[in-house]
């Protein structure tokens, strides 16, 4: 399994996280911070990326308004009150299934 990429059912939950803890941002902002926040060992593609985004904001998780910054438009994403509160959501059911997931890795069986 290659470590460089984010397994493809946690990126939703990545993306909120991130508007979560960061506020609105923008897709590049989105890939830098995770590939810095990993140091380098995890990165998101934007063609993994933007579908994700579009899913969420279909869903009512996200909301999204454009910006002129430098003479480019950007489009910023945010999360609507929905998405706070399935972020949260998400965020735990991650955390127990790594829980689960460590569980099994270090399961032995007992002989006998």
């Amino acid at each position: 399994m290659e470590s460089g990429k984010i397994i493809k059912g946690s990126l939703a939950t990545v993306v909120l996280q991130l508007l979560e803890n960061n506020g609105p941002m923008y897709g590049y902002e989105m890939t830098r911070a995770v590939k810095d926040g990993s140091g380098d060992k995890m990165k998101i593609t934007e063609a993994a990326l933007y579908p994700t985004l579009h899913k969420l904001e279909e869903s009512g998780l996200l909301e999204t308004e454009a910006r002129t910054v430098d003479g480019r438009v950007r489009k910023y994403y945010q999360l609507t009150r929905k998405g706070k509160t399935e972020s949260k959501k998400q965020l735990a059911s991650l955390q127990e299934m790594i829980i689960s997931l460590q569980q099994i890795l270090n399961h032995r069986l007992q002989n006998g």
